[in-house]
């Protein structure tokens, strides 16, 4: 049994509840909202939320930020089959998780965020899903890195055939300096989670992509009308 692909909750080891609080927070928002845009994922994606580029650039895109620190895939797979894709329709969802599975291996990290896939792909089929990369991590070359890159060497191949599944592997080397292969803090202020900067490099493609599949959205619903519209004459 591979434990980055059986879903459980977060144990409340401090005793305060907050994972679960979130996590009923995010159900409550998908009875509240109809975003266009799903975010899902740990801390990469929970930190976010609270960027200057998510308030300018994602917030008119619609987007709901489902992301919770520390989540290793095991956990974001228990959200999703308790509640968190239910009463909502997203055009797109994103997904970026795995960097925190520290005791699994690169095989079974893969394979958890595969079963995530599935999960999304059963529960929002309508939905065209983008799988992020894992970004590099740690000041310097440390394996860490070498496994992050299996996965994402594993994910590209896997996914690569899925319908309405996309892998968008941000380059790594955008974070390395090319002389020593280290991390930034302007980048990376702990050398994992992203500042400002950092999220710009990470963001500005996966925006790219998001702009242009919400506009074949709005290109598919304006001929749909146009077809009701003829039928109606």
């Amino acid at each position: 049994m591979n434990p980055a692909a059986v879903a459980v909750p977060v144990e409340d080891t401090h005793g305060d509840g907050r994972w679960m609080s979130l996590h009923n927070r995010f159900k409550t928002e998908t009875k509240d909202r109809e975003p266009d845009v799903l975010m899902i994922g740990d801390s990469l994606i929970q930190q976010l939320g609270n960027t200057e580029m998510w308030e300018k650039m994602f917030v008119p895109l619609h987007c709901l930020n489902f992301g919770i620190g520390a989540d290793q895939t095991q956990h974001v797979l228990w959200r999703l089959q308790h509640g968190e894709l239910d009463n909502i329709n997203p055009k797109i969802i994103v997904l970026l998780v795995g960097t925190n599975n520290h005791g699994h291996t690169a095989d079974q990290v893969t394979e958890g965020i595969l079963e995530i896939v599935k999960c999304i792909r059963d529960k929002q089929p309508q939905a065209q899903l983008i799988v992020m990369g894992i970004p590099p991590r740690g000041q310097h070359h440390n394996p860490l890195r070498e496994k992050i890159a299996t996965i994402n060497t594993a994910l590209a191949e896997k996914l690569s055939s899925l319908v309405n599944t996309q892998f968008l592997n941000v380059d790594p080397g955008i974070f390395l300096n090319p002389a020593d292969g280290s991390i930034s803090r302007q980048d990376m202020y702990d050398y994992l989670h992203f500042t400002q900067k950092g999220y710009r490099k990470l963001c500005e493609p996966l925006l790219e992509e998001l702009q242009n599949l919400l506009k074949n959205f709005v290109k598919v619903e304006s001929d749909m009308g146009e077809v009701e519209g003829a039928a109606a004459e």
